[in-house]
């Protein structure tokens, strides 16, 4: 039996004062702990985008209609609000166990040694994030599903998916400065493909906030376009993504360029191939509800994707110990040159 340390009124004190201090004065997690800890909250921001579009392809988007409490009368959903009430609730409650994920790999990222401050600040960045959303969903329901407000709280997710994933990549990586893998003229393609991928996120939403799944079965506003048109520029700008990885691919390989980039390059295609067809197949088939919920998590993976391509065009070694990190323009600096340092 492992002797449990007696807790003093000056810890009491303490671990009230700075809990996550006191935490971290305690305990040491491992290297893939906080590894674990940053995954699951990118996880769970990709599943609470997913729930969250059950829950307007059920038809369940008023299933609570009103926020903060499920109803005026009730804090929780009840039998009388039927299937649609329990999906809302549901998708609410969710967001508890998303705030837990991101709670843990802020507690591990705090708590691991040496102390990483850029770490903890990505796991603090994905909270108010998260809170932000929270206050938005709510407004969202008030309004009535008014769907800019809903494109908004998809665009919200995406941001909090962003800084979930480059979180993910700093566990892996060091703390010295960034050192480019390939030159400057492929991380210009590479942001223009970042650029192309953030048009075809915002178009996808106005192509959702005009189509026929409102999110509830009263009538709600939607987007004065034709969706039609917007659909047709969403698949135009598809296509310029597609086109835009597959030239960064032949680049990548016409440098030699290292594994790491190739790699992520060739996986953002397959999955770019792959939301394609469901695309496609949706498009054909009159939208059918499950279709369109796996093409928002193919949009999740597309964009978790796209991410890991522009992470992987540098690396970051251990810093030195007692070794200040050098200035930012130290990136910039470094290899004007197409293939980059290997």
């Amino acid at each position: 039996m492992v002797r449990v340390p007696n807790v003093t009124r000056a810890d009491a004190a303490a671990a009230v004062r700075n809990p996550l201090a006191f935490i971290a004065a305690r305990w040491t997690p491992a290297p893939r702990t906080v590894q674990r800890a940053a995954l699951s909250a990118l996880l769970m921001s990709v599943i609470i985008v997913v729930t969250g579009g059950a829950v307007r392809l059920t038809g369940s988007g008023l299933g609570c209609p009103t926020w903060p409490k499920c109803t005026d009368d009730s804090l929780t959903a009840t039998s009388e609000m039927g299937v649609h009430g329990a999906i809302e609730f549901g998708n609410r409650m969710l967001t508890y166990v998303l705030c837990a994920a991101v709670g843990w790999a802020i507690i591990a990222a705090r708590s691991q040694k040496p102390y990483r401050r850029g770490l903890t600040r990505l796991g603090w960045a994905q909270f108010w994030i998260v809170m932000g959303n929270a206050v938005l969903g709510g407004v969202v329901v008030l309004v009535g599903l008014n769907p800019y407000t809903v494109a908004a709280h998809f665009l919200l997710s995406s941001a909090l998916i962003a800084v979930a994933t480059v979180m993910w990549q700093r566990t892996r990586e060091g703390d010295a400065a960034p050192r480019p893998l390939v030159g400057k003229s492929v991380r210009q393609l590479v942001w223009f493909l970042v650029g192309a991928s953030v048009l075809l996120i915002a178009v996808g939403t106005v192509v959702t906030g005009a189509g026929p799944h409102a999110g509830d079965s009263s009538e709600v506003e939607r987007m004065p376009v034709d969706w039609e048109t917007v659909t047709k520029l969403h698949a135009v700008l598809a296509w310029i993504v597609v086109t835009l990885t597959f030239a960064l691919w032949f680049v990548l390989k016409a440098v030699d360029a290292p594994r790491a980039p190739l790699g992520r390059t060739r996986e953002l295609f397959l999955v770019l191939l792959a939301q394609g067809v469901i695309g496609y197949v949706q498009y054909f088939t009159d939208l059918p509800e499950v279709l369109v919920g796996l093409h928002m998590l193919g949009s999740a993976v597309t964009w978790i994707a796209v991410l890991r391509v522009l992470l992987s065009l540098r690396e970051r070694p251990e810093a030195p110990v007692g070794t200040p990190a050098p200035a930012a323009q130290a990136y910039e600096a470094t290899s004007v040159s197409m293939a980059g340092p290997r």
